[in-house]
This record gives structure tokens, sequence and C-alpha cells, in this order.
């Protein structure tokens, strides 16, 4: 009982502080940063298949939850990425859990663990990638590279559909789908393919609800996350919006 009385006194000041920030333009202090690297990270995905674009809103709500105005973090780290300890700008940089796709082409080369923890829009950037990097579907799939070409290879004794498109730099799948009925190969039989390859793309996105947001970028240190994304996200929506110089 005791351990309770003491969890909801703390949530009870985390509250009161957050209630304060009524009236306290510092607060919105990040907001032009927070709009500009959505509208980024909008821009790249735009094409993705089922992509809707981010609120801006979500991302503000989780640096009120992150740090906030009254915490020393506010201006270089407001959204905690590249903290000691934490995986999550490792994953995303690295490429092996898809960071490379959602990552704007021209981030990819600014975001490291030094200008991540001293620049609050690079800070903020990195949180963004993170948290839509867990939230897409990933799958490998055969993929045409951009040369349209269509070339022709003649089957010889022995080979199989598999050896002939590792030869020939396609897919087993690109090879079926321009030779329908190339299930049984004969010596001589000439096949038809394109240049293609086996990677890795987005295929759709986990809706994003605080409950996932809460689940797939805090993982759970915070077991109060999404009860406190959904407190502070009406009080953001009733702000007045600050005006960004373009």
């Amino acid at each position: 009982m005791a351990a309770a009385t003491q969890l909801g006194a703390g949530r009870d000041r985390w509250r009161e502080g957050i209630d304060n920030a009524k009236g306290n333009d510092r607060w919105d202090m990040h907001d032009c940063c927070i709009r500009s690297v959505v509208d980024e990270f909008n821009t790249h995905l735009a094409d993705q298949p089922h992509y809707l674009p981010l609120d801006w809103h979500l991302i503000k709500a989780m640096i009120w939850v992150e740090t906030g105005a009254g915490s020393p973090l506010w201006e270089q780290n407001p959204i905690q990425m590249g903290n000691p300890g934490d995986p999550g700008l490792n994953a995303l940089l690295d490429g092996r859990e898809g960071g490379d796709l959602i990552l704007p082409r021209s981030l990819r080369s600014v975001l490291n663990r030094g200008s991540v923890g001293t620049s609050a829009k690079n800070n903020i950037r990195a949180g963004v990638g993170y948290l839509l990097m867990r939230l897409a579907d990933f799958a490998i799939k055969s993929i045409p590279d951009s040369d349209e070409k269509t070339y022709e290879v003649k089957v010889r004794p022995g080979d199989s559909l598999d050896r002939i498109a590792r030869a020939q730099g396609t897919t087993i799948e690109m090879m079926k789908a321009l030779n329908s009925g190339a299930y049984v190969l004969r010596p001589g039989q000439v096949l038809v393919y394109r240049k293609a390859s086996m990677r890795k793309v987005i295929v759709g996105w986990k809706p994003r609800t605080t409950s996932n947001i809460a689940r797939y970028y805090n993982g759970g240190g915070d077991a109060h996350y999404a009860e406190k994304l959904n407190y502070v996200l009406p009080l953001i929506r009733q702000r007045n919006i600050v005006t960004c110089v373009q």
C-alpha cells in the first residue's frame, strides 16, 4: 500500500508540473523545430505504402513526457535519444532494423551520438526516426533495379532458377513472374529477366496510438507512459500555435 501511495504521489507531482506549463512559453520553445523535423519525415515517407502524415503534436507530447521545461536536459536532449545505455540510437543508425529506409538520405551523415546529444533538432530527428522505425512493418521482397531493360539467358544442363537468378543478378521471384511456364527447365530454353534483388521494404504501419508509442518507443521503461501522453495531448492541442519563420 505504501508503494502504491508513493507512486500515486509521483504521478500527482508530474501532473502538477505539466499543469504549471500553462502560460509558460518555454514549454513551446521546440515547436518550430518539431514541425520542421516532422515535415522532413512526412515528405521522405510520403510514397511509402499506407503512410499517413505524422501529427507533430504527438512528438511534442512525447517531449513533454520525456523531459519538460523544468528539466536540465530540456534544451539539448528533449526527447532523450542517445543517452548512455540507450540502444535506440544505435538501432536506428546501424540500418539492420530498417532505419536506413526511415531516415531521409540527407540525415544519414548528420545523425551520430555526438550530434544527437548536443543538438535539440538532431535529438528530435533521432526520436522521430526511431519512433517511425518501430511503428513500421517491414518485409523482404523482390525489388526490380532501376535498370528497366529485359535480358535473355539460355538454360544450360544442370541449371535451376535459383542458380540462374544468382548468376544474372536477379531473383527467383522475378524469373517466375516473367517466365510463367518455367517450372521445369530444359537445356536450350530461353528465359527472360530483369535485374532485381531481395531487399527489406516498408509494407505498412502500426497505428499511432498512445499505447503503441508507449510499447514500441518507450519499451516499458515507464509503465505510465501512455497515460501521460493522454494527459498532455489535449493540453498541447489547446495551446496557441507558435509562428515559425520559414
